[in-house]
C-alpha cells in the first residue's frame, strides 16, 4: 500500500529537482492545476493515470520509486534506447588487452545513438 505522506514528499522532490512549481508541474503532465494541489495537500490520493504521467514525462522517475521509496532518483538508464548503428569510417586503434583480442567498441551517447567500432 502506499504511503501516501512519503508518495507526496518523493513527489515535491521530483518538482524540486526539475524546478517547476505546482502549476508548471501540472501543465508539464498534462493534468489540472487542482489535481496537484489536492495530492499534495493530501485531499486526494494520485490515480494510476496521473502516476503513469509523471513517470512518461519525467524518465528519471522510476515507478517503484514514486509508489514505495523502492530505487533511486533520478534513475539509471540500464538499456540506452539504439535507434541506428551508425559504423565508423574512422580506424580507430584497437589493442591486445591482457592477451585477449578486442573484436568491438560500442560507444553510447546521451542522446541514444551509438557508433560502433570493428577490427
Amino acid at each position: 500500500m502506499v504511503n501516501i505522506v512519503e508518495f507526496t514528499n518523493r513527489l515535491k522532490k521530483v518538482m524540486e529537482t526539475h524546478q517547476l512549481t505546482a502549476s508548471l508541474f501540472a501543465d508539464k503532465i498534462g493534468v489540472q492545476r487542482s489535481s496537484i494541489s489536492h495530492i499534495l495537500s493530501g485531499r486526494n490520493k494520485p490515480s494510476l493515470d496521473f502516476i503513469l504521467k509523471v513517470t512518461s514525462v519525467f524518465s528519471d522517475v522510476d515507478i517503484q520509486w514514486l509508489l514505495n521509496g523502492l530505487g533511486e532518483f533520478p534513475k539509471r538508464e540500464l538499456h540506452a534506447p539504439m535507434p541506428s548503428v551508425k559504423e565508423s569510417t574512422n580506424s580507430a586503434p584497437i589493442t591486445d588487452i591482457n592477451d585477449k583480442k578486442i573484436k568491438r567498441i560500442v560507444v553510447f551517447y546521451k542522446d541514444g545513438t551509438f557508433d560502433e567500432y570493428h577490427k
